[in-house]
């Protein structure tokens, strides 16, 4: 989380770097246009990371490749009531809740419900 006065690509390095040294093997990552020029050239000399941009090319509706993975994601945290809106009052909370939000998202598919003896559900 940052201020509303930097801007994404400052923004950017700092989580980037953190990613970088969290998680060594990642060698990839996507970003929108606004992240291009010096953010791609920085992570790639100093973290030896690449940032692939994903362009908008042609007026109206295109499906950008790997957008919607993102769009997905924020959709799943969307369907907890508390990430819906600007509830909590600290970035920290609110940082808490979509960590908790992605727990349960990703338990639920790692351990699907059984159904009950006297549920009607074959699946």
């Amino acid at each position: 989380m940052t201020a509303a006065s930097t801007q994404d690509r400052d923004g950017a390095q700092p989580l980037l770097a953190a990613v970088r040294a969290k998680f060594s093997r990642i060698t990839l990552t996507w970003a929108y246009a606004g992240y291009s020029g010096r953010l791609v050239r920085w992570s790639q000399q100093v973290l030896n990371l690449t940032v692939a941009i994903v362009k908008r090319c042609d007026p109206g509706f295109v499906v950008l490749p790997r957008r919607w993975v993102a769009e997905r994601t924020f959709a799943w945290i969307s369907k907890h009531r508390r990430c819906v809106r600007d509830y909590e009052t600290r970035p920290e909370h609110h940082e808490a809740m979509v960590y908790i939000a992605t727990i349960m998202t990703m338990a639920r598919r790692l351990a699907p419900r059984q159904p009950t003896a006297g549920s009607m559900d074959p699946h």
